[in-house]
């Protein structure tokens, strides 16, 4: 039996991505250039999308995202318009929208499924709403037959946060390329890693070229002559220091992207492997009565394994956790539990759209274990015995 602990997460690098960091290294070419080119090329070809663009982290993918829905020519979003949101998701899912002038609307989430409700969707249009940003929680596809459907009936941009889910599909097509755009994150803890980094992938040539401008200085450089942006003159020199929209410096770099592409490559191994360790859970809580596990949509890619206690385990979570931690079992909240319990609210303009009843219960009796591109049988065995005889020593107390 396995007694070193089920940790988080662990990593996923090779001598594979130590040589091609090496290589970029020796070759002195640092930041944004050809790697990073490659990297987003074979990306979204992957995801199934005419362009992706790389960044500096998952939450630059979600601010450049925000920020070009407000600069593209002819936008449609004014400041106080609403984006609605899901009450459980990452911080830097929210931030960006009250940075660019926008109000979220929150909305709960499925009981079972941990996305937003689509079915409580239904009110929360109002004449100021624009968008929604649906989250693909912990590898989760979000049912993108009633959201497109629902979006497609209020005139509503639909964009996704693809961050926790890369390799989900939903009716044979990856998350990421449903909405107008997916945004992508490549930190430690998630499928891919190449130490910090994120990408957008869209289909839209405008959003695209309007996010190339935003992501290094607002500038001209590395748009084509014709553009949607703003077009190139006969200058060249010129063209290289004009500035058109409020941009950022949101830029990877070169050993970033070079790891990417090896992680990329591997990636398919990975994620069987995810989906290997998700059955075996599922297996062996497959009569659990005192916690259930999020309900998969089309093929999860099974970021890790989101447990809301219930029955008589209700309120008991800190006293399990207790214990879990003294066996080495690393545990976190659901992403951040409800957001809306966070002080930062006080900050971020908001709307609450009906009650937020799945999140609050998420946030109180849920709690989340690790998944990963090892085998985690003995681990999981592990958490199975821990918790085994956790509900045995609470039945002699009742």
């Amino acid at each position: 039996m396995h007694r070193n602990g089920y940790p988080l997460a662990t990593s996923t690098w090779g001598s594979e991505e130590y040589d091609a960091v090496d290589s970029v290294l020796k070759s002195g070419d640092f930041t944004m250039g050809k790697k990073v080119s490659e990297f987003e090329n074979e990306f979204a070809r992957y995801i199934g999308t005419d362009f992706a663009l790389m960044v500096n982290s998952g939450s630059s993918a979600n601010l450049v995202l925000i920020a070009a829905l407000k600069y593209q020519k002819n936008s449609n979003f004014q400041p106080g318009d609403e984006i609605i949101v899901p009450s459980v998701s990452w911080s830097t899912t929210y931030y960006p929208i009250q940075q660019l002038g926008f109000k979220l609307k929150f909305v709960d989430i499925n009981s079972e499924t941990f996305n937003i409700d689509i079915d409580k969707l239904k009110g929360a249009v109002s004449p100021k709403t624009k968008a929604v940003f649906a989250v693909n929680l912990l590898g989760n596809s979000c049912d993108f037959k009633k959201l497109n459907d629902f979006c497609s009936e209020n005139d509503l941009t639909l964009i996704e946060d693809n961050c926790e889910s890369l390799g989900a599909e939903y009716a044979g097509q990856k998350t990421g390329s449903f909405g107008l755009a997916g945004t992508h994150s490549f930190f430690f803890s998630h499928h891919i890693c190449t130490m910090e980094g994120g990408m957008v992938t869209t289909s839209s040539r405008e959003l695209y070229e309007t996010m190339i401008s935003l992501r290094a200085h607002g500038w001209l450089r590395g748009l084509p002559k014709i553009n949607s942006v703003a077009n190139l003159s006969e200058n060249e020199w010129e063209n290289q220091f004009k500035f058109v929209l409020p941009g950022y410096n949101l830029r990877p770099l070169e050993i970033e992207a070079a790891a990417g592409l090896s992680q990329l490559h591997k990636f398919p191994k990975f994620l069987e492997m995810r989906i290997q360790n998700a059955n075996y859970f599922k297996s062996k809580f497959a009569n659990a009565e005192d916690f259930r596990i999020q309900s998969e949509i089309g093929n999860s890619s099974w970021f890790g394994f989101a447990i809301v206690l219930q029955g008589r385990l209700v309120g008991q979570r800190e006293s399990l956790l207790t214990i879990l931690s003294k066996a080495g079992i690393e545990t976190r909240p659901i992403v951040s539990g409800n957001f809306l319990e966070n002080p930062v609210m006080e900050h971020l303009p908001h709307v609450i759209h009906g009650d937020i009843n799945v999140a609050h219960e998420i946030h109180v009796n849920g709690f989340f274990l690790g998944n990963s591109h090892l085998d985690l049988r003995n681990e999981i065995d592990l958490f199975h015995e821990v918790f085994r005889d956790y509900i045995s020593g609470l039945v002699e107390k009742i």
